[in-house]
């Protein structure tokens, strides 16, 4: 009778190819955690952090990040400078991942990648929410008129000159329509604020 050991590990590197892997994944697979310390043991996984981890040779992108943290902060959703990576609305990489949780939710415990946590509530934290699927993880993040809605809201965090420039962005790249801009800042309740911006630019 041929040992399951093989089968077990078939099936662990299967769900590591699909993406990043929680401890916890392997209960629903039916997999003894101490597969992950087998593997990575014969160099095939690699522990990114507490309780992740994933194939050591898995093709990363300046995007993999995002994955990683979406996977560890289920309840979290990706916005602001973060945010405007995915959308194409900056050149730059940010040195933290942004991530938008409860206002009464527990603070994330993630070592790597450094989070910079924003707390929001109510419509501010549930409209314009997106799903997109990065490193085979389904990753929530902000709209591109939430992310730009939230950077005026959150303008002290980020700077008001990011918010200008994801402003601009917004409307040259087409992004989306004056109303579901507007809709966004209205949810937000920064409106007001962004109002003079968006009339000078539009």
């Amino acid at each position: 009778m041929p040992s399951a050991a093989p089968t077990k590990t078939t099936a662990l590197l299967r769900l590591a190819r699909q993406g990043p892997v929680r401890a916890r994944d392997l209960d629903d697979a039916g997999i003894p955690r101490a597969y992950l310390k087998r593997l990575c043991d014969r160099g095939l996984l690699e522990q990114v952090d507490r309780g992740l981890y994933r194939l050591a040779d898995a093709d990363m992108t300046e995007l993999s990040t995002l994955a990683e943290v979406s996977k560890r902060v289920t309840h979290g959703v990706i916005g602001l400078l973060s945010a405007l990576q995915v959308h194409g609305m900056t050149s730059e990489v940010p040195h933290r991942v942004w991530v938008l949780v409860d206002r009464h939710a527990r603070m994330p415990k993630v070592t790597t990648p450094t989070l910079e946590v924003v707390r929001a509530s109510g419509r501010a934290l549930e409209h314009g929410v997106e799903t997109r699927v990065i490193d085979g993880v389904q990753v929530q993040l902000t709209t591109p008129a939430k992310t730009v809605a939230d950077c005026f809201r959150f303008r002290r965090h980020v700077g008001l000159e990011v918010a200008l420039a994801a402003l601009e962005d917004y409307l040259r790249k087409r992004k989306g329509s004056i109303d579901v801009l507007v809709e966004a800042a209205r949810a937000d309740r920064t409106y007001t604020v962004m109002r003079p911006y968006l009339e000078a630019l539009a």
